[in-house]
């Protein structure tokens, strides 16, 4: 243990309701002690679960761990408290960066300019997101393009027939045991349409996974079209919002697709790191049957 992570827990063990506590979970964060900075700014929230600052330290932890989902939850939490609040500003921007919604990127980051003009990472996180030469950040993602209508048509396009060697379907929770809402509003497919795992139903219960399966089989090719047209690179995910839901779809692989479907009182952009969390999972499994 370092003197000033010494220093600090003594200090913090003599006044349990100081505010070096931030300090504390910083220096622990940036030593990439991830457990130990979490416990410090969760104990921190049990004493101030009012202070933003608190609740930004606790969402930086989190996203440097890759916990996205939690992190965003505290970054939203910060903006409730704070709705100015930089750190948060500048962290859901980058979160809505890693799932290629550029626009809700964008106008985090104009937020944060406006309320602090002369950050100069506001800017470098602008020239990332607009794709200017020589900017960078850790591993950025693809942008997406806009996403197309996924309402129905008329009639559905009929079921084809599986392909040699495809993979043998599994109930939903044998792909995605252990991740949220593992046995609702998850559905994997192959680009043929053919359900692989997951299962969707309607609000009134009627199950409709292999229409909307076969809906979304031509998905991947037309969202990869717009993107060539645009040139936007490859495409990393759609979303699209309803009067009853969300939904969310991501591609595994280059021969699968992921849908993911929530109630409205799911963040979109939430649901966007839970979908490509699901993603991860199904890729995984993919690349075992293989």
């Amino acid at each position: 243990m370092s003197d000033d992570v010494k220093a600090l827990s003594a200090e913090l063990a003599g006044d349990p309701q100081s505010l070096v506590f931030l300090r504390l979970g910083e220096l622990l964060r940036q030593k990439r002690q991830f457990d130990a900075a979490s416990r410090v700014a969760i104990h921190g929230l049990e004493r101030h679960p009012h202070l933003a600052d608190a609740h930004d330290l606790l969402a930086r932890i989190l996203a440097d761990a890759h916990d996205y989902e939690r992190a965003f939850d505290e970054w939203d939490m910060t903006l409730r408290i704070a709705p100015q609040h930089i750190g948060a500003l500048k962290g859901l921007a980058f979160l809505y960066f890693k799932i290629g919604d550029l626009t809700q990127a964008e106008a985090h980051l104009q937020a944060a300019k406006d309320a602090a003009p002369d950050d100069p990472t506001i800017e470098q996180a602008f020239a990332v997101i607009r794709g200017e030469a020589g900017a960078t950040l850790a591993s950025p993602p693809s942008p997406a393009p806009t996403p197309p209508s996924l309402a129905p048509e008329p009639e559905a396009p009929p079921a084809r027939a599986r392909p040699s060697g495809a993979v043998t379907p599994l109930p939903d929770e044998r792909i995605f045991a252990g991740l949220e809402g593992a046995q609702e509003g998850l559905l994997l497919l192959d680009l043929a349409g053919l359900v692989l795992g997951g299962a969707l139903k309607t609000p009134d219960g009627t199950d409709v996974t292999d229409t909307v399966a076969a809906y979304l089989a031509g998905v991947s090719q037309e969202a990869g079209r717009a993107a060539r047209l645009l040139d936007l690179g490859a495409w990393r995910g759609l979303s699209a919002e309803g009067q009853g839901g969300h939904v969310y779809l991501a591609q595994p692989t280059s021969e699968s697709l992921l849908l993911l479907m929530r109630d409205r009182s799911l963040p979109l952009g939430r649901l966007g790191l839970l979908a490509q969390r699901a993603a991860q999972v199904a890729r995984q499994w993919l690349e075992r049957q293989r």
